[in-house]
Parts: C-alpha cells; sequence; structure tokens
C-alpha cells in the first residue's frame, strides 16, 4: 500500500538554480547614445568657441590703436555759396585722403554716403562708388556738392552766414557715413559702420584752399 501511494504522489525535481548574471535589454545602446549625444555637443561647443576666438582676434588686430584708418582732407575748393530768399546754392569739392596704415589687413568700402552741412543743416547728400583698399595704401576722395536747397536761416543763424560772407570764408561740416568689412588673409568680418566728422573746416569763397591742420576728421564706430 506504502509503495502505491508513492507511485501517486506528486513527484518535485531539484530547483533550478538563477543565472549568475541579468541581463536587462536594451539598456547598453542607450548608454551608447548619450555618449554620442555629448560627444556631439562638446564638438559643437569647441567649434563656436574656436570660432568666437578667431573674430575676437580679428577684432583685435582691427581696432589697435596703431590700426586705425587715417583721414585727411587735403583741398577745398568753394566757387559758389549764397543764401537768398531761403534757398543755398551752392558749388562745392573736396579731397579726401583715406590712409590705411596696416600691412595685413585690407579694408572694404562697401558703402559710402557722403553728406554736407552747413549750422547744422544738411543741404546735400550723395552716395560715392564703393571700392576696395589695400594695404598700406592711400585713396583720394572726390566728393562734388553741386546744386541748390533751401536752407532757412534765422537769428543767430542768419547773422552768422552774414558775416562768414563779408569775411569770405564759412564753416561748412563734411560727414562721411561708411559700411565697411576687414580682410585678414582669407577672413572676412561682419561690417561695420563707422562714421567720419570733418566739422573744423574753414572754408574761402572763390579759390582752392589747402585745408592743412584744420582738414583732420575724426572717426566714431
Amino acid at each position: 500500500m506504502a509503495e502505491k501511494q508513492g507511485l501517486n504522489g506528486a513527484y518535485y525535481g531539484p530547483a533550478i538554480p538563477p543565472p549568475r548574471h541579468y541581463h536587462r535589454p536594451g539598456r547598453g545602446s542607450s548608454c551608447c547614445g548619450c555618449c554620442c549625444l555629448v560627444t556631439f555637443l562638446l564638438k559643437v561647443i569647441f567649434t563656436v568657441l574656436a570660432l568666437v576666438g578667431l573674430f575676437l582676434l580679428v577684432v583685435w588686430l582691427i581696432f589697435r590703436p596703431i590700426n586705425k584708418v587715417k583721414l585727411h582732407v587735403t583741398d577745398v575748393a568753394l566757387t559758389e555759396f549764397n543764401h537768398t530768399n531761403n534757398m543755398l546754392r551752392y558749388n562745392l569739392t573736396f579731397n579726401v585722403n583715406i590712409r590705411n596704415p596696416n600691412k595685413k589687413i585690407g579694408i572694404y568700402y562697401d558703402r559710402i554716403e557722403a553728406k554736407a552741412f552747413y549750422e547744422g543743416q544738411r543741404f546735400h547728400y550723395q552716395s560715392l562708388t564703393p571700392f576696395y583698399q589695400g594695404h598700406k595704401n592711400t585713396t583720394v576722395l572726390n566728393v562734388v556738392f553741386n546744386g541748390q536747397q533751401p536752407v532757412t536761416l534765422q537769428g543767430q543763424e542768419l547773422t552768422q552766414f552774414n558775416s562768414e560772407k563779408a569775411s569770405g570764408l564759412y564753416s561748412i561740416t563734411l560727414e562721411l557715413s561708411l559700411r565697411v568689412r576687414f580682410k585678414l588673409g582669407k577672413v572676412k568680418t561682419t561690417r561695420f559702420k563707422p562714421k567720419i566728422e570733418c566739422d573744423d573746416l574753414k572754408i574761402p569763397l572763390n579759390g582752392l584752399s589747402s585745408a592743412g591742420s584744420s582738414g583732420k576728421c575724426d572717426i566714431k564706430f
């Protein structure tokens, strides 16, 4: 009877031991993706830093005091400057020397706007031809203002004009608005917009005059 009960009873074999290592699917590929992303971001950061460093180097080379562009009004001819009935008639010519003292930096003058002022009022405007200026080069700009323009002079302004008319010596301001790029080797900078003011010009009527020391111009970036 005991043998029959033993044969009919449930039989359980030995327990299966657990695996020594448990592997979670997908974890390795996730780590690999994170590493790739970090590497990509580091490359982007280093590239941006390198470009910023190069840009700052170029700007530093350009704007060192010894490298500043020099402008000077050399000759001025004023053959007509008459104000009647609030109308100004004029014929005026400037020669402007632009000196690039840099040994390795060229300059693109992409836009040149010349303006003439009397007593704070603009009476003429014109655009000049763009050009490229090489290393250690001097370029002469010929600026001509000819025509007539409504200009209202009252009070002290009119008194000043009559005084200058009597002396034959007029105070006229020349202003140049530029768009320039600098070139160092194959690298070109972004555009800068300097403004040049020549506001201490005493110009005699009816004749060619050398501007002398008063012909220096200020550059403002």
